[in-house]
């Protein structure tokens, strides 16, 4: 196959896709793992890593996500103040009461590549069942 070239897509030619995810009573990683592979656009078979093919993804209902295990109480969130031992950590059980967006930002955030392409806002999560992206018209991601 001498002459024949791979395809590459152009940050021009992109088509984008809105997705809605609703995480009731769905594991944390699942959902995680899924909206991930959707924001890199690894679901489409024009992807290419040094362009930003993905999707928008919208998750509905995040603060009826299900953790499997005792990951409510084992796993923990992390960050760092700035200071000298500012190290503060928080149980995800606790962080689904009080920050539900939070928690699941800094779950896609660590399966996402470590690129620009990471940084880009194409992930919208939101608590409840409400959201302003209806004119969008979003399509229906099964997990």
């Amino acid at each position: 196959m001498i002459g024949e070239s791979s395809y590459m897509a152009k940050k021009e030619n992109v088509e984008r896709q809105w997705f809605i995810v609703d995480a009731t009573d769905k594991p944390l990683g699942r959902i995680a793992s899924t909206v991930a592979r959707v924001l890199t656009g690894k679901h489409k078979p024009t992807f290419t890593p040094h362009v930003d093919c993905g999707d928008f993804v919208i998750v509905i209902n995040i603060d009826k996500v299900k953790f499997t295990g005792k990951k409510g109480e084992r796993n923990n969130y992390q960050y760092y103040t700035g200071n000298t031992g500012g190290l503060r950590t928080t149980p995800w059980g606790r962080m689904r009461a009080t920050k539900p967006v939070k928690l699941f930002e800094s779950v896609i955030k660590g399966m996402l590549p470590k690129t620009r392409l990471k940084y880009q806002r194409k992930l919208k999560i939101y608590a409840g069942a409400a959201h302003p992206h209806a004119a969008q018209t979003p399509v229906v991601l099964e997990i």
